[in-house]
């Protein structure tokens, strides 16, 4: 009952620090984050799909980034960089940074087994049909891999949303303040009603992805095609007789 009152107390859904408001920022974070690590990856996975070089180094560089403790190297960014700059990006920065860090993984994972799982026989065609190498990217390579390409930015970003309550800790805005917050006020009601909005704007962003899905992937690929009613059996006209 104190969760449910604070979820419906007027003045948690109006003004600055209140829930709108943190959600807001939240999904700024969010969306900054992921805009630069699929300018990132996305370049870096086409790369590694269409010419098979670096797979090792690249992915191995880029995968050993999961391992890397979020909140231990959210610190030690702050320690090193916080010092050279002097207005409110001194926490900004060192947030996004171990954010993109997070998020860069799936996506160059989704698009280079995107682009690796298409039948080369495709793109023999496309070669014969006299495509050049952008065609080919551009026009069959990243269409066919959108589905984990897709599949990898949605990964990427409920890991983001759900990794952003860290910039609380460092004194910045988001649904992690409400858990910061009432962690050392001892206000479990406010921990457990920002825990439950997160989770809310996660699932309200997993279902958008899946409605991005069917809108923006080929439904050749993912096999939707409408089915074809068979054609009705006539009966054999009968001959005419002398």
């Amino acid at each position: 009952m104190d969760i449910l009152a604070w979820l419906t107390d007027p003045s948690n859904w109006n003004g600055v620090g209140s829930i709108p408001h943190q959600v807001l920022i939240h999904l700024i974070y969010s969306i900054v984050v992921l805009a630069v690590a699929t300018v990132i990856a996305v370049p870096l996975g086409v790369f590694v799909g269409h010419t098979g070089r670096g797979e090792s180094l690249i992915m191995g560089s880029v995968n050993a980034m999961r391992a890397l403790p979020t909140l231990g190297l959210l610190i030690l960014l702050v320690l090193l960089i916080a010092p050279t700059i002097s207005n409110s990006l001194a926490f900004v920065v060192p947030s996004l940074v171990v954010l993109v860090l997070l998020a860069v993984p799936p996506i160059l994972s989704g698009v280079a087994s995107g682009i690796r799982a298409i039948d080369r026989s495709v793109i023999d065609a496309a070669r014969g049909m006299g495509f050049s190498t952008a065609q080919i990217i551009w026009r069959i390579e990243l269409p066919c891999a959108l589905p984990l390409t897709l599949s990898g930015v949605r990964g990427a970003t409920l890991q983001v949303v759900s990794t952003a309550t860290v910039a609380a800790y460092v004194s910045l805005d988001g649904l992690g303040r409400f858990i910061i917050d009432g962690r050392a006020g001892n206000d479990y009601a406010q921990m457990a009603g920002g825990a439950i909005v997160l989770a809310l704007l996660a699932i309200l962003l997993e279902a958008a992805f899946a409605g991005l899905g069917r809108v923006a992937i080929s439904r050749g690929l993912t096999r939707r095609m409408p089915a074809h009613p068979a054609p009705k059996a006539t009966a054999p006209r009968p001959r005419a007789t002398a």
